[in-house]
């Protein structure tokens, strides 16, 4: 509130636009207990309670992934959410699909073309004005493979950006905050009602470990697979206050 060079509207708009323990922590540099809190709640990312139809011409599409570090049920699968970006009508990213699948890592170049595949059935669905824009996969464990492999099959492929993987999940959290509290993160009404079997159980994935994080959780009672996937999403699709 002191800095010169920040007038009272724009101090104003920085606790308009963050959630208000990311202000507290954030801009009034005071202590936060994170514990137990949710970040990510469902009601966000609907309309009128409501997940939304995509009925406007958007710009892109694309996808993250985020890959399995080791092979076994014990361990994270691969998961991946799809992506509608718009920046003239309708909802600013919308996750239009996803999906998350125990695969080993040796198979996941032979599964990688079936991501491009459904994106340009996407692109070709909702007549995206730039069509399918590529596939950004975390950078480290097989993903550093696929990213070396992916791109000679002639597919759009990009590694996520270290300044955003070297955050962490709960460093992740906090820069995509703000634009989940700002509701410019919707889902559509296939990937709401989508359910699939994975590690035993049918439900939607996708909605059960987003809105299901929680701050301060050990890292193992986190799932990983569609968290990081789309929380990545939400960064390179709208970027953070580091500008990625």
């Amino acid at each position: 509130m002191d800095n010169p060079l920040l007038n009272a509207e724009a101090v104003a708009k920085l606790k308009e636009e963050n959630p208000p323990l990311v202000y507290q922590q954030e801009y009034l540099a005071e202590f936060v207990d994170w514990n137990g809190v949710a970040f990510f709640s469902l009601d966000s990312m609907l309309v009128d309670g409501q997940p939304v139809e995509v009925t406007w011409k958007g710009d892109q599409v694309f996808a993250t992934i985020d890959t399995a570090s080791k092979d076994g049920m014990e361990h994270d699968g691969t998961g991946v959410v799809y992506w509608l970006k718009s920046k003239y009508a309708g909802h600013p990213l919308v996750i239009l699909d996803w999906d998350v699948t125990q695969i080993e890592a040796s198979l996941l170049t032979n599964w990688v073309p079936g991501v491009n595949a459904r994106l340009n059935e996407l692109a070709n669905q909702l007549q995206a004005r730039q069509g399918n824009v590529g596939i950004w996969i975390e950078d480290k464990d097989s993903g550093i493979a696929l990213n070396q492999a992916i791109p000679r099959q002639g597919i759009p492929c990009y590694p996520i950006d270290s300044k955003i993987t070297s955050q962490g999940k709960e460093g992740r959290a906090i820069a995509a905050s703000p634009y989940f509290y700002q509701k410019k993160v919707k889902i559509s009404k296939y990937a709401f009602d989508k359910t699939i079997l994975y590690r035993q159980q049918n439900k939607n994935h996708l909605i059960d470990q987003f809105c299901g994080f929680r701050m301060g959780q050990k890292k193992n009672e986190h799932k990983k697979d569609l968290l990081d996937a789309t929380v990545y999403g939400i960064l390179i699709g709208l970027g953070d206050t580091e500008g990625y």
